[in-house]
């Protein structure tokens, strides 16, 4: 940023919610961002390799086939601070015999400062979009430890995830309405 007389600035929280319409909130002596992560830890972590040592032969000669499941849920903490989990499990097979399964849970306390019409989308987009690259580093080192390659999740598309959910439950709701009325 560069000042009228020249001269370099650093821009400042004061300025990025100025330039952001945020006049009442530096009247008020506060900025807050939209979205903060407060901590991140890991909640559970699960690693089993239930038919080692053979597994690891086994691997040498035939193709892993690999799942993986995500799923997101927020939980009210405080008043604007929720607790967001990403709830990851995967699960290696290969010739049809569990090579191992992998289960995290990993969440961040999260204040978010949005209108409540925006609270959720935030809630399940952007906060698992930022925890989600240490998931995915748990994930590789937990796989990798257990003496397979490391799993390198490919990144979640969390807007769609959103948006298939909210369009499922807008499914139920209307199926959940066209039942019978009693009067």
């Amino acid at each position: 940023m560069t000042a009228e007389n020249g001269s370099t600035e650093k821009p400042t929280a004061e300025g990025a919610a100025e330039a952001l319409g945020g006049d009442e909130q530096k009247a008020q002596g506060q900025t807050q961002a939209p979205v903060a992560i407060l901590a991140q830890y890991i909640k559970d972590l699960s690693f089993e390799v239930p038919g080692a040592p053979q597994v690891y032969v086994e691997l040498q000669n035939a193709k892993p086939d690999i799942t993986v499941n995500i799923d997101v849920r927020a939980e009210p903490f405080q008043e604007t601070v929720f607790e967001v989990t990403l709830h990851i499990s995967a699960s290696c097979k290969v010739a049809d015999k569990t090579a191992f399964i992998c289960e995290l849970v990993y969440a961040g306390l999260c204040t978010v400062n949005v209108p409540e019409e925006h609270r959720q989308a935030m809630l399940l987009i952007e906060c698992p979009r930022l925890l989600f690259p240490f998931a995915r580093n748990i994930v590789a080192d937990a796989t990798r430890d257990g003496g397979f390659p490391p799993l390198m999740l490919a990144p979640v598309d969390f807007v769609s995830m959103f948006q298939n959910m909210v369009a499922q439950q807008q499914a139920q709701a209307q199926a959940g309405g066209n039942g019978t009325e009693k009067a």
